[in-house]
């Protein structure tokens, strides 16, 4: 029997297979804000180097970011990240999420005003 981490390994899996197992492991509300949160200094991390020049901004930012979504992970979700076992898939999901919570399709209330499934 194949497990859904081994069929979201395998690269006939569509995207949305994995975005599915991402947001199962992004149930609980603090973790999804923490999420957004970190994406969202990641982002401001990223425009302050283009605007300054500097990586050590975009630095800062991807370290807040992982630091806010590990703490929802570990306290909060109480699961290992996907980014352990699935970085690239994981990192662009995180985005997928990101994006779909300024759309209004995933919210950060509660998981009944879910759209995005």
């Amino acid at each position: 029997h194949s497990t859904r981490t081994d069929m979201i390994k395998t690269e006939a899996s569509p995207k949305q297979a994995f975005y599915d197992f991402y947001l199962d492991e992004h149930q609980n509300m603090a973790c999804r804000r923490l999420h957004f949160a970190g994406s969202s200094f990641g982002l401001l991390g990223l425009v302050k180097s283009i605007k300054t020049g500097s990586v050590k901004p975009l630095a800062r930012g991807i370290a807040a970011g992982y630091a806010c979504a590990w703490v929802g992970h570990f306290f909060f979700e109480k699961n290992k990240p996907a980014s352990f076992k699935f970085p690239l898939k994981s990192f662009a999901s995180d985005f997928r999420m990101y994006g779909d919570v300024l759309r209004g399709n995933l919210s950060l209330k509660d998981r009944k005003f879910d759209k995005a499934r």
